[in-house]
């Protein structure tokens, strides 16, 4: 992330969303994608219109030559958060669904964002790809068929990484596996493509827990302690990874990897048994 972005991150989380500088005045929001490769949250400042019930968001680049990073993270990912200046001072955040606009829809978008601030026109001019533009969705959780999805995709989502998990420590244990470099490469990205999805899958819930807890408060306290556990997971990930680009013995690699296991469980079986009854009670 670029040090100017950095600060109007800042100043806009700590200013109710309103920035000075070349943002003074503008419709501004921050949009956090998942990372396409690495699974990481991303977050970028960036216009913003209202359109209904959607805000609209224009991956312009500056007229660059290419489409933004974030651009091509949430065309990989849908599921993005959302940071919006609210009337009382405060900054609004909620998950949202990601739709790319296209033919006459994101033309007539574009025009119309053209004509209010002649910047975009000049951005269009200067390159010869197609600005996209994009239609932010607030995911509306109140809906109990919701509440249900989010349970099963949870589920589904653990055992995955369980079985991810499960496979790493197989391959650890293998007779190959006695020395560092007997590990090969394909074990060190089987590794880190885990850690990513790890990255995505807390981000992800993240963004949720904040709309699960305007519409379950008596979740606030547990949904609390979620966060806090994915802080540390976040800690123990970054160890794991500085271990698989040191070389460190295998021995060294399946101790952590036995820690992450570990604590992984704990908090999955703590998600699942204060979620699930709240979110499906047929389960």
């Amino acid at each position: 992330m670029s040090d100017f972005n950095q600060r109007v991150i800042e100043e806009f989380r700590a200013n109710g969303g309103r920035v000075r500088g070349m943002f003074e005045g503008a419709s501004l929001l921050l949009l956090t994608t998942t990372g396409a490769r690495s699974g990481r949250p991303h977050t970028t400042p960036a216009v913003c219109v209202r359109d209904g019930a959607r805000l609209l968001v224009f991956a312009s680049n500056a007229g660059g030559p290419h489409h933004p990073a974030w651009f091509h993270n949430l065309r990989a990912d849908a599921h993005v958060t959302v940071e919006l200046g609210s009337p009382d001072g405060t900054v609004e955040r909620f998950a949202a669904r990601a739709v790319v606009t296209e033919g006459e829809e994101r033309d007539r978008l574009y025009a119309e964002q053209s004509a209010r601030d002649p910047a975009f026109a000049a951005y269009q001019s200067g390159t010869d790809r197609i600005i996209p533009v994009v239609a932010l969705h607030r995911l509306d959780l109140a809906d109990p068929a919701r509440h249900r999805a989010i349970a099963a995709h949870l589920v589904a989502v653990h055992d995955e990484l369980r079985a991810e998990l499960a496979q790493i420590r197989a391959a650890l244990d293998s007779p190959g596996a006695s020395s560092a470099p007997a590990l090969g490469r394909r074990l060190a990205r089987h590794c880190l493509a885990f850690c990513g999805a790890l990255h995505a899958h807390h981000h992800h819930e993240d963004g949720v827990f904040d709309l699960l807890e305007e519409q379950l408060p008596d979740l606030a306290d547990a949904l609390g302690r979620m966060r806090r556990e994915h802080r540390g997971v976040a800690r123990t990930i970054a160890e794991l990874e500085a271990l698989l680009t040191s070389g460190a013995a295998p021995e060294a690699l399946r101790a952590e990897v036995d820690r992450l296991a570990t604590g992984l469980e704990e908090h999955f079986a703590y998600e699942e048994s204060r979620l699930l009854p709240a979110l499906a009670p047929e389960r």
